[in-house]
């Protein structure tokens, strides 16, 4: 047999030159292909300016992009407890952690509220690398509470989504968030505030098929894969090709499931000027107290961001 075996003779890799380049100074854009130095970047909201690819932006970015100056969060300690005890390749325990040594998070939500060019408002921003966005029973809770205090306050509400749908880690007490959230976007909608969905890459599961879709806007970044299932997954469903650009932003525009589409860098202005057309009212700037702030959550807090006291 060993006369049908082709010996290989071994071929030592070359010895790479350590790059000058710091890391982390540069980014490849994978739209164009351009090298972007990452200061330019963010200075440009994470927007390529050569072919206007939009990268993804953290819900600490998303914020900051959307309110005029400071906002107050609200519920930031929620954290999963791992009701079902969940274990697949390691612990729900484990995964919790890695999320919230990544982000500074401790779920996948962000709740605040602030002025958006002098409109009060109330903003729940998703956080994609926590656990790809998915929303728990702490998302859930989170966002239901952010409505309820729209709903006292008379203000309107906008969520920023970005997730992979339910985490499954929690079982059926995920997927009940999609109806309580939907419970308390009726009742918003009963006292005649307005809801304004912002979709950005990506936008499936049960978000999608909940609370991403029911606002009195649904607004959507250029090239944003937005769906329930993935491509893959229908296409071996239904056994056909799909058609070219399926889920993307602009296809669903064609079809009638968004009624806009946005660049980030117009988002701000967009949303304001929806807001006034559906009656929201100018309000005074937020205003925070020196009280609000400890010593201890200002080194935890971003810039502009604080915590109200707890009751």
């Amino acid at each position: 047999m060993a006369w049908f075996k082709k010996t290989r003779k071994k071929i030592k890799a070359p010895t790479e030159k350590p790059s000058r380049v710091p890391e982390g100074l540069m980014v490849k854009c994978p739209g164009c292909a351009q090298i972007l130095y990452n200061k330019d970047l963010t200075t440009n909201l994470n927007v390529c300016p050569k072919c206007t690819h939009h990268f993804r932006m953290n819900a600490t970015e998303r914020l900051r992009m959307l309110f005029d100056d400071a906002w107050v969060e609200y519920d930031r300690g929620l954290v999963s407890t791992d009701p079902l005890g969940f274990t697949d390749t390691k612990s729900y325990k484990a995964r919790l952690k890695a999320g919230i040594e990544a982000t500074g998070l401790k779920d996948a939500v962000i709740t605040a509220s602030g002025n958006i060019d002098g409109v009060r408002t109330t903003v729940a921003a998703m956080e994609y690398e926590f656990i790809g966005g998915s929303m728990g029973v702490v998302v859930g809770e989170k966002i239901a509470r952010a409505i309820e205090r729209a709903i006292e306050s008379r203000s309107p509400v906008v969520i920023v989504c970005c997730s992979g749908g339910a985490r499954m880690m929690e079982g059926a007490l995920s997927l009940m968030q999609m109806a309580k959230i939907c419970a308390g976007l009726a009742r918003l909608d009963r006292e005649r505030l307005p809801y304004i969905s912002v979709l950005t890459d990506p936008t499936t599961g049960g978000v999608t098929a909940s609370f991403a879709m029911l606002g009195d806007l649904n607004i959507a970044e250029p090239k944003a894969l937005i769906g329930f299932a993935g491509p893959r997954v229908i296409e071996q469903t239904i056994r056909q090709k799909l058609p070219e650009g399926f889920q993307r932003s602009e296809f669903l525009l064609d079809k009638g499931m968004l009624d806009l589409i946005v660049d980030r860098r117009e988002m701000r202005s967009v949303i304001a000027n929806a807001l006034r057309f559906m009656g929201a009212k100018r309000s005074e700037p937020v205003e925070v107290a020196a009280t609000e702030m400890t010593s201890a959550s200002a080194a935890a807090v971003p810039t502009g961001n604080v915590e109200p006291p707890s009751a």
